[in-house]
């Protein structure tokens, strides 16, 4: 039997946003404040802030993002002009629940969502269902401690049961949490991952914090398998998976130690999806956490959960890859997601590695692992656009993207890894979540909207956007 030697034919083409980088409208329609709603605009050089009540003289870009709260339709028609075949939202609990302790869901909430899937399913494009993209309700993080109190697994349970319900029969591939495994920061420098995940300033965080981290870690992998078999209960025909954020480390050189420091470094972003995949928590990380004095308690309940809620599909965020640290470096020219930056690729302008050949490797190495097929959810280049007689002509994101769905392609082809789809990141500019910037744009459309707050939100096609719109319509064969 010949093999085609293109994209299957249900492949997924589309691309990936969240609730709070687009919908702004942040007091509108019974939504409660989020954590992302106390974060500051920042830059490369200026870390976001994250504050406890809003200062009259800081930028929070989540309360407008781009307005697709209320321009959902042009920009998913715009989407489908493209001939998206996917697209992957988040639902923003605190709409949904907006203190997220409630006995009753905000309806307005619910109705929300309703409509922009109806919207999608119009188009034909298949709506994927991020439950939890750092959009958690403020009120769950204050009153309650956020996840290091097990007590919000069963408020996030109660708010998946909701919305899943809802939206029975209108989605099928629903994704529980997006990179939750980034709650272990590589350095004491940044509050950026365990803020956006869990609400909480790393630098704050008082006694243990190793502790506080693991707990948190494994009370989110704990809620994602229960979610996985509630989800699958309400309806058999439902797809589960969970989307992880995947920096694949390199040695600095072939010494057998360098190898080694590498190997651990990158596997360390793995045991949630052990856990996820394998049916029990891992057993090598339970005694990590006894290496540190942490003593998890796993109950029978939580075993029993463990094998119930294993996942149907990973998602996978790739955008670069690193190069680990020798033992005992200098932490000074370490990058935002750890190790040090490798001489023999080119970096974005905001520092970050560009690596085609990467994304090929994550996908093998993560398809041996579990035999599970995987969604490419996230994957594309941040970069200063400029406008030059209307037009943006943006021939780099081009050549970035052609080079890594090239790649993509021999994973699939050559190395026979089950991959299903490739949702980019994001195609419609929006506010960056590690940044809080709009000049960090990735997307096919231009928005017309700056940092300082200024711009009418007019949407404009960039030269990618003719470039993927051909992609899709010839399947990937000229790539």
């Amino acid at each position: 039997m010949k093999q085609s030697k293109t994209f299957p034919k249900d492949f997924f083409w589309g691309g990936s946003i969240a609730a709070h980088q687009c919908e702004g409208a942040w007091q509108e329609g019974g939504k409660g404040p989020a954590i992302m709603d106390y974060a500051t605009a920042g830059s490369y050089e200026i870390p976001r802030e994250f504050t406890y009540e809003l200062e009259e003289d800081k930028k929070y870009p989540s309360h407008d993002g781009i307005d697709f709260y209320h321009r959902y339709k042009e920009d998913i028609k715009m989407f489908a002009e493209m001939g998206f075949t996917a697209l992957r939202i988040s639902i923003d609990w605190s709409r949904i629940y907006p203190r997220g302790d409630e006995e009753q869901p905000n309806q307005e909430g619910l109705n929300y969502y309703s409509k922009v899937i109806d919207e999608l399913i119009h188009y034909h494009i298949e709506p994927i269902i991020t439950l939890y993209h750092f959009e958690m309700p403020v009120t769950l993080v204050r009153e309650y401690d956020s996840w290091l109190n097990p007590q919000v697994i069963d408020f996030y349970l109660k708010y998946v049961k909701t919305v899943v319900s809802a939206l029975k029969g209108k989605v099928k591939y629903w994704v529980t949490f997006n990179e939750m495994n980034h709650i272990d920061p590589q350095t004491e420098a940044s509050d950026i991952f365990t803020y956006i995940i869990a609400g909480i300033k790393y630098s704050e965080i008082k006694g243990n914090k190793k502790e506080v981290l693991a707990r948190i870690g494994y009370n989110m992998t704990l809620a994602g398998v229960k979610a996985a078999k509630l989800i699958r209960e309400i309806d058999t025909h439902n797809k589960v998976g969970c989307v992880f954020g995947i920096h694949p480390i390199y040695p600095r050189d072939c010494h057998p130690a360098n190898i080694m420091n590498a190997f651990k470094e990158m596997d360390r972003d793995f045991y949630q999806i052990d856990a996820m995949c394998n049916g029990e928590f891992p057993k090598y990380k339970i005694e990590e956490n006894k290496d540190y004095g942490i003593d998890i308690e796993i109950t029978l309940e939580d075993k029993k959960a463990f094998q119930e809620g294993k996942l149907d599909f990973i998602g996978m965020n790739y955008y670069q890859t690193g190069v680990a640290k020798v033992a005992d470096e200098s932490l000074e020219d370490q990058k935002l997601f750890g190790g040090v930056q490798n001489p023999y690729l080119q970096q974005s302008k905001w520092g970050w590695a560009i690596d085609p050949i990467g994304l090929r490797y994550l996908l093998n190495y993560t398809y041996r692992k579990y035999g599970l097929p995987i969604m490419i959810t996230e994957n594309g280049l941040g970069a200063v656009d400029e406008l030059v007689d209307g037009k943006i002509h943006d021939d780099y994101r081009i050549d970035y993207l052609k080079q890594h769905l090239s790649e993509m392609k021999k994973a699939i082809v050559e190395d026979h890894v089950e991959c299903i789809g490739y949702l980019m990141w994001g195609p419609i500019d929006l506010v960056s979540a590690t940044t809080g910037e709009m000049k960090k744009r990735y997307g096919f459309i231009y928005v017309n909207k700056y940092d300082d707050g200024t711009g009418d939100l007019s949407r404009l096609p960039k030269d990618s956007f003719y470039w993927y719109q051909h992609v899709i319509e010839t399947q990937g064969e000229e790539l």
